[in-house]
């Protein structure tokens, strides 16, 4: 259905594809197999949203966790109690 491998895809590009792909499969009007051939590719799609989002949440993970260290926590828990 497109030319661009699938690692090629960025994620937006992925999300539109697997719009259009739902609109289709949402109008009907397809026959059996090309409805599998929609479906699939949807999959294929997903998969390659998954992956972006999955990379992204692992990206903000580590800049938080980077910030936590810089900042000592910064939550003042360390100075209660005054002892």
């Amino acid at each position: 259905m497109t030319s661009k491998t699938d690692e090629a895809l960025g994620y937006e590009q992925a999300r539109d594809e697997l719009i259009e792909v739902v609109r289709r499969l949402e109008a009907g009007g397809t026959t059996l197999e090309e409805s599998l051939a929609l479906w699939e590719r949807g999959e294929e799609l997903a998969k390659v949203c998954r992956t972006w989002l999955e990379g992204a949440r692992a990206r903000l993970d580590a800049a938080l966790a980077e910030g936590e260290d810089e900042g000592g926590g910064g939550d003042g828990e360390e100075n209660e109690g005054g002892e």
